[in-house]
């Protein structure tokens, strides 16, 4: 069945059995939705220091995947991959590949710019341009060649009600978009994220910095996207992983490099994980 999951889909599924993959072990597709990435062999190094090794890893479209696992086991640069924001750092090599809707992303044709507008990302701390709240959006559109103003226009009111944030700055929408408080600013840049219509949204702690009020207009933000995008996220907060997300992806540090220890639906990485590992971390006695 090749089925693409809906908002009715979250944290629905009910499969619990693990298969193995190799060393690392593997939960069941959440009602076998189609991979969207596919990561193989994915290696990278950082001035000759190994960062990820190995990493095989498959997305599902419409899903949310958790990226889990203690600071500095790779997690960042998994995300950094899979836009190219690593071809930024002239001492990374990669290795391995990364296929987006079955193309390698790292093919010398690779349309670069076309691959970040498909891929958004948002960090962990909020960054709106230093414009106002409208010119925040409009500039990457235009960026982008989207410059009719009745679409800009469009645009800047569906996305700005998409994170919940229409009501709170309509009226406003040429102030500075730093006036906005932390999660408004986060809120912003998701939407700025969104303007680009991708399919996939690369999250990086995004409520890291955010007290948690507004952490937790964020998180219900990211439950209410699932299905409209494909949502892999980076989070410490295991609390926070097992609410949203569809799959999780534990990482850890072995033999000084950021490898990939388990993976599956959240339920079986929280409940019954396979590695030993992994149950020390969801348990809190490691990491």
């Amino acid at each position: 069945m090749n089925a693409t999951p809906d908002n009715s889909l979250q944290n629905s599924c009910n499969c619990d059995d693990a298969y193995t993959l190799g060393p690392l072990q593997v939960g069941p597709p959440c009602c076998d939705p189609q991979p969207v990435i596919q990561v193989e062999n994915l290696s990278l190094q950082y001035g000759g220091k190994t960062a990820l090794e190995k990493v095989t890893l498959d997305i599902y479209r419409g899903c949310i995947t958790a990226l889990i696992g203690p600071s500095g086991c790779g997690k960042t640069s998994f995300l950094s991959a899979i836009n190219r924001l690593i071809d930024l750092i002239p001492t990374c090599q990669i290795s391995g590949h990364i296929r987006v809707d079955g193309e390698d992303i790292y093919d010398p044709g690779t349309n670069v710019q076309a691959l970040r507008r498909k891929i958004g990302m948002v960090f962990q701390k909020p960054t709106p341009f230093p414009l106002s709240i409208r010119r925040n959006i409009t500039l990457p559109l235009r960026e982008h060649g989207i410059t009719q103003r009745h679409k800009v226009e469009a645009i800047i009111e569906q996305v700005l009600r998409d994170v919940g944030l229409w009501d709170e700055v309509c009226d406003r929408l040429d102030t500075a978009a730093l006036s906005l408080s932390g999660g408004q600013q986060q809120r912003l840049c998701i939407a700025r994220a969104l303007a680009l219509n991708p399919e996939i949204l690369l999250m990086d702690e995004p409520c890291s910095a955010l007290d948690p009020i507004a952490s937790g207009v964020v998180e219900d933000l990211i439950s209410r996207l699932s299905g409209r995008y494909t949502i892999v996220i980076v989070t410490h907060n295991l609390a926070q992983a097992r609410r949203i997300a569809n799959y999780a992806a534990f990482f850890w540090i072995k033999e000084r490099a950021g490898q990939l220890v388990e993976f599956g639906h959240c339920r079986h990485i929280f409940e019954s994980p396979t590695h030993e590992l992994t149950a020390a971390y969801v348990n809190g006695s490691r990491g």
